[in-house]
């Protein structure tokens, strides 16, 4: 007995109660700092939006959707967007391509360039959600104040909390921060028990989510049809489902660092930005104006009414929404692909449901975001949580959980929709 004990690894130290508590104040504040950033520059975005997608259309008396206000619209954000990368310090920020949810510590100078080329980008109607560039921002910010009002803490504290916060406020729950950094532990060497690791980054997700539903009330639930017990189809379904949502993923993914070339060819932001804007332009001219946008309220837009396109148009808005969120994350716009992947997912989901109606809209929708999500993020925790919370039905999670399988077979190991700075993909 003594033996076998002794082979046994020793277990990592638990962290003291004592060594925690001081973290609580400092997560608690960074958790509102970030939600709060993230709820200004959201509403900001949608003022603007509603402006230039609906007073500016009305007063001219041209289609708020019309094919030629999508170009002229789409053009004049790769415009503003580029004026911004051009000439405002610290030209937004490096290349977004490049950047994760992991965001690096960006100079404060930087940061307030980077918050408005994201404004512009969420109002103008690039197919990119706020979530990277604002997590590049409350990192800095958070890095910044921290060093200054705790210069004692460890430097690596306040970029954990300031993800946490912006995920949890992205999500309006610290559950999906959780799971994220639950990922990202797993691939570091860390000291004691993951609970005492998570312990302050979840206080600043709660925090953050708890101050968005607080203020804004989100919700991802789509509101689909009820779904019941699963059966051998639904899960049959599944499977296939996120399989080729999975693949359509990748074929992005594949194609991303050759879009990116041709745009870093042009070399001046002020020739790629508005380029990129053109095709933006006609693409949605091509897919619809759901297809613009970062996707989520859109999402709700297709799920309201499931059945009121046909298989083509939803695989029309699918191919278009990818190719959209392959362009305007290759040409220089700030922003995430989380969001636009959401879309393309729950797009691909009711083209199933199209094709055969024996595929019930939730288990299309849920299906296709998660295969989508993991090609497009490679973050499985998050993609399971992301597509499990748009249908509010617990049986749904067992067949997901059983659909994500076949899908991480084919996208791991693999290369992923991120760039390193010489343009190769990082795997």
């Amino acid at each position: 007995m003594a033996q076998e004990t002794a082979q046994q690894p020793p277990h990592a130290p638990a962290t003291p109660a004592r060594t925690l508590l001081p973290s609580i104040l400092p997560a608690l504040v960074v958790g509102v700092m970030a939600s709060l950033l993230l709820l200004g520059v959201s509403e900001a975005a949608e003022a603007l939006q509603d402006v230039l997608w609906g007073d500016l259309p009305d007063a001219l008396g041209v289609g708020r959707y019309s094919v030629l206000w999508m170009l002229v619209m789409l053009t004049a954000t790769g415009v503003a967007v580029g004026l911004v990368v051009w000439k405002v310090p610290g030209h937004a920020g490096p290349d977004p391509a490049t950047i994760g949810l992991d965001a690096p510590v960006l100079p404060l100078s930087v940061l307030p360039g980077l918050v408005l080329a994201t404004a512009l980008m969420l109002a103008g109607g690039p197919s990119l959600g706020p979530e990277n560039p604002i997590i590049a921002v409350n990192v800095g910010l958070a890095y910044w104040l921290g060093h200054r009002l705790v210069p004692r803490a460890p430097g690596r504290l306040w970029p954990m909390l300031a993800e946490a916060a912006t995920i949890g406020a992205l999500f309006g729950t610290p559950v999906a921060a959780a799971l994220l950094l639950s990922e990202a532990l797993a691939t570091r060497e860390t000291r004691g028990a993951l609970w005492d690791n998570v312990f302050a980054p979840l206080v600043s997700a709660g925090a953050g989510a708890m101050t968005i539903d607080l203020v804004a009330e989100p919700t991802f639930d789509l509101d689909l049809p009820a779904f019941g017990h699963p059966g051998w189809a639904d899960l049959l379904a599944a499977l296939v489902i996120a399989s080729v949502a999975a693949l359509l993923g990748m074929a992005a993914v594949y194609v991303f660092p050759h879009v990116h070339n041709v745009f870093r060819r042009l070399r001046h932001p002020m020739v790629a930005l508005p380029v990129g804007g053109v095709v933006l332009g006609l693409l949605g001219a091509l897919g619809g104006h759901l297809t613009l946008f970062k996707g989520l309220e859109e999402v709700g837009e297709l799920a309201a009414d499931p059945d009121g396109w046909s298989a083509g148009e939803f695989a029309t808005m699918t191919v278009v929404k990818l190719a959209a969120l392959v362009v305007a994350a290759s040409c220089g716009f700030r922003g995430g692909r989380i969001f636009p992947a959401v879309f393309v997912g729950a797009a691909l989901g009711l083209t199933a449901h199209a094709l055969v109606s024996d595929v019930h809209p939730a288990v299309g929708v849920s299906a296709g975001v998660l295969g989508v999500l993991l090609a497009i993020t490679r973050q499985g925790w998050v993609s399971l949580f992301t597509a499990a919370v748009l249908v509010a039905s617990p049986s749904i999670i067992a067949l997901l959980c059983i659909a994500s399988l076949p899908a991480w077979l084919l996208v791991t190991g693999r290369p992923q929709m991120q760039l390193r700075a010489d343009g190769t993909p990082v795997r």
